[in-house]
């Protein structure tokens, strides 16, 4: 199985400006998820799609493959992830070799491990299926609310549950994502129908960073396994 990782970074970032190159433990944070999937035998290259040249350089230097700058159209804000993803694709195959299936790997999902990873793949060769990273809802959808003018109504109606009682819940949380590249042009999203959970119930591999809040815990995280380590 040959399967192309691919990184999307984009320079813009409003909410934390320079976020992926901004150090997280040392490191910048694109060079975490580059990091985590050097060597597995499975993937045949690491490429990562920027606009940005400063974090095109970090990824160079980092081992990864760094073919060019994205186009000016898929680096706006209204660009889709899946029409810089099939970009990328449609680049690599025609210039390097055909791949069996493409990796999607955020930057800030930057503590996945290498166990979740080849965890994925494994799952992705028995079901021949998208499969998709989640984690356990914080917030269940049986006990959330919307608001009708000033009146509070259940999204999920029926009588108030326990929280033994509850059944599982499970969010996307943008850690892995990994389908064939047929699925990919055809069904034009990583989310489908048919797709395979990949169950991450270690809360450090589920966090998405997107505001200086979510930046704070992932230090934190890294401050208690220093902690750890050193007790």
């Amino acid at each position: 199985m040959r399967i192309l990782a691919l990184v999307t970074a984009r320079g813009g970032s409003k909410r934390i400006p320079g976020k992926n190159i901004r150090l997280l433990g040392g490191k910048p944070l694109i060079q975490w998820s580059i990091d985590v999937v050097k060597d597995i035998p499975d993937i045949c290259d690491v490429l990562v799609t920027t606009d940005d040249s400063k974090i095109a350089d970090i990824a160079r230097n980092s081992g990864a493959l760094v073919p060019w700058l994205r186009p000016a159209e898929l680096a706006t804000d209204t660009a889709s992830s899946v029409d810089v993803c099939i970009h990328a694709l449609d680049w690599y195959e025609k210039e390097k070799e055909k791949v069996d299936g493409l990796l999607l790997l955020q930057p800030t999902s930057p503590y996945r491990s290498r166990h979740t990873v080849i965890r994925g793949f494994e799952l992705y060769k028995e079901q021949q299926r998208p499969v998709v990273g989640v984690s356990p809802a914080e917030s269940h959808p049986m006990w959330c609310y919307q608001l009708d003018g000033n009146v509070m109504r259940p999204f999920v109606e029926g009588e108030h549950m326990r929280s033994q009682d509850l059944p599982p819940a499970y969010v996307v949380n943008g850690a892995f994502y990994l389908l064939s590249t047929d699925d990919l042009r055809k069904k034009q999203s990583f989310l489908t129908n048919d797709m395979v959970p990949l169950i991450i119930n270690e809360l450090e591999e589920c966090i998405d960073i997107d505001t200086e809040w979510d930046w704070k815990i992932a230090e934190a995280i890294i401050s208690l396994q220093k902690s750890s380590i050193n007790t």
